[in-house]
C-alpha cells in the first residue's frame, strides 16, 4: 500500500467529483429533500373527516360525541339526518368514520341499561381503522366508568372505592411521540447508503464504460489502492451529509441529540464499507446493469431493515433476510445513540455483526476487483 498512490487517487475522484457540478448539487440537495419528506409526513392518526347521524340529540348523546372529538382523532365534520347519509359520505370518501346514536341512547342510560352506539370505520384504509376501533373501545370505557361512579355517588351519597387496578404507562426517549424522532436516524442511514452504493456504482463503472480504467491498469496502482481511493471522498461527502442533516434536524425538527456524534461517525464509517456499492461494481459490466443491481438491495432493505416497520410485525422469513442487511443494524445503532444516548456497551449486538458484514463484503470487493485488473 503506497499512499502517495493513494493519495493520488483520492485527488483525482475528488476533482472529477467538483467538476461535475450536477452531482455534485443533487448530493447535496438529496439529504436536504429527504429530511424534509420524511420529517413532515407522519403516520400518526389524527384529524379524521367524520360523519355523526344523532337521533337522540340529548345532553347524554352530546357528551358521547364531545369526547371523542375531544381525543383530536376525529373532526365531526358533517352532521346528517339519516344513516343513508353516513353510509353516502364514507362511499364518497369524504368520512373515514360513521357515528350513528340510536334515539334510545339517553333512555337507556338514565334507566341503567346498557346503551349501544355504532362505529362505522372505513377500514381499506387498515392504520386509520385500527387506531379508530381501539379508539372507540377506549371511549366507551371511560364513559362507562364516569357512569358508574356517578351512580355510586347517587346510590350511597359517597366517594367510590378506588380502582383495583391503577396502569400508568409512560414513554421514554420519546415522551412527545414525535414521529420526526423515529423517522430521521432512518433517514441519515438512507442517504449514506444511497451515496456509497449509486455513487460507488457511478465512480467505478462509469469509468469502465467511458474507458479510462485501462489507463489505471497499466500503473503500479494496486487494486486496493484503486478501491480505497474511490471509495474515500466518498465517505468524505457522506460525512458532509451526515453533518447537514443533523443539523437540519437539530435546528429545524427540534429532533434532541442525546448520545456521542463521536461514537456516531465511527461507526457510520464501518456502514460505509458494509453497504454492497463497491461488490456490485466489480461484478457489473455495465452503469445499467448496476444500477438495477443497486435498487435491487437498496429496496428491499428499506422495507424490511426497521426503517419504517417494526421488523417484529414482518413474517419470519423476512426478519432473517433483514439479519443480513447493514442497514437493520445501523439503524438501530442511530437510533440507539441519537434517541436514546446510549453507547457501545448497549449497541454491542448490532455494530459486532455489522463490523462482520463490512469486513466480508470490502474484502471481497478488493480481491474481485484486483482479479479484474490483473
Amino acid at each position: 500500500m503506497s499512499l502517495r498512490r493513494l493519495r493520488s487517487i483520492v485527488r483525482k475522484e475528488f476533482i472529477q467529483l467538483i467538476r461535475d457540478r450536477r452531482t455534485l448539487v443533487t448530493i447535496i440537495t438529496l439529504p436536504i429533500m429527504q429530511l424534509m419528506l420524511y420529517g413532515y409526513l407522519s403516520n400518526d392518526v389524527t384529524h379524521i373527516s367524520t360523519a355523526v347521524f344523532d337521533e337522540s340529540r340529548t345532553p347524554e348523546s352530546r357528551t358521547l360525541l364531545n369526547t371523542f372529538a375531544n381525543t383530536t382523532y376525529v373532526d365531526l365534520r358533517y352532521y346528517t339526518t339519516s344513516f343513508a347519509g353516513v353510509q353516502r359520505l364514507i362511499d364518497g370518501g369524504q368520512a373515514k368514520i360513521g357515528i350513528w346514536v340510536p334515539p334510545d341512547y339517553a333512555s337507556r342510560l338514565r334507566s341503567g341499561r346498557t346503551a349501544q352506539v355504532e362505529v362505522i370505520v372505513d377500514a381499506s384504509e387498515p392504520t386509520s381503522a385500527r387506531a379508530v376501533l381501539a379508539l372507540s373501545g377506549g371511549v366507551g370505557q371511560v364513559l362507562s366508568t364516569q357512569l358508574l361512579v356517578q351512580q355510586t355517588q347517587r346510590l350511597t351519597g359517597g366517594q367510590p372505592n378506588a380502582l383495583p387496578v391503577d396502569v400508568r404507562a409512560r414513554a421514554w426517549y420519546n415522551p412527545t411521540l414525535e414521529n420526526v424522532n423515529f423517522i430521521v436516524p432512518g433517514v441519515i442511514a438512507i442517504i449514506l447508503m444511497f451515496v456509497t452504493t449509486f455513487q460507488a456504482v457511478t465512480v467505478i463503472v462509469r469509468e469502465r464504460e467511458l474507458g479510462t480504467m485501462e489507463q489505471l491498469v497499466v500503473t503500479p496502482i494496486t487494486g486496493a489502492e484503486l478501491m480505497l481511493g474511490k471509495v474515500i471522498p466518498l465517505v468524505v461527502l457522506a460525512y458532509a451529509q451526515i453533518t447537514l442533516t443533523l443539523f437540519l434536524a437539530s435546528a429545524w425538527f427540534h429532533m434532541p441529540i442525546k448520545g456521542n456524534l463521536l461514537l456516531l461517525y465511527a461507526l457510520s464509517l464501518t456502514f460505509f464499507f458494509s453497504t454492497l456499492g463497491a461488490l456490485i461494481s466489480t461484478v457489473s459490466k455495465t452503469f445499467q446493469q448496476a444500477a438495477q443491481m443497486a435498487q435491487l438491495v437498496l429496496l428491499p432493505s428499506i422495507l424490511i431493515s426497521g426503517f419504517i416497520f417494526p421488523r417484529e410485525s414482518l413474517p419470519r422469513g423476512l426478519q432473517v433476510i433483514g439479519g443480513v442487511l447493514p442497514l437493520t443494524y445501523f439503524v438501530i445503532i442511530l437510533r440507539g445513540i441519537l434517541i436514546k444516548g446510549v453507547g457501545f456497551p448497549y449497541l454491542w449486538r448490532q455494530i459486532l455483526p455489522m463490523v462482520a458484514i463490512g469486513v466480508a463484503v470490502f474484502a471481497v470487493a478488493i480481491s474481485r476487483f484486483q482479479k479484474r485488473i490483473d
